[in-house]
């Protein structure tokens, strides 16, 4: 295989990869949306807590209408999201 062949090969996967279903993505923000319940932010956090839901129910909706960009931005908004709500629900030190 000559050199511009391989190029062509690795762009064909490396796009293929990008534009496949955010699995990770999904994952990660309902992961994150998880831990910010157990640490109690759907009481200390509501309204970031309903953005994070918010926000991975329009994911999931995107991901089935294989609308793999949006539903990639809309999960990683969620993971976000649920990190600051956790954050807000954390004690705060008073050192």
């Amino acid at each position: 295989m000559n050199k511009l062949h391989i190029v062509w090969v690795l762009s064909v996967l490396l796009l293929t990869a990008c534009a496949g279903a955010p699995v990770q993505q999904m994952s990660d923000a309902r992961q994150a949306i998880a831990a910010a319940e157990e640490a109690g932010a759907n009481e200390r956090s509501p309204d970031l807590m309903q953005d994070a839901h918010d926000l991975l129910e329009s994911a999931e909706a995107k991901l089935h209408r294989h609308s793999y960009r949006g539903a990639r931005q809309d999960a990683e908004n969620a993971r976000d999201k649920a990190r600051e709500a956790m954050k807000s629900a954390a004690p705060q030190d008073k050192t």
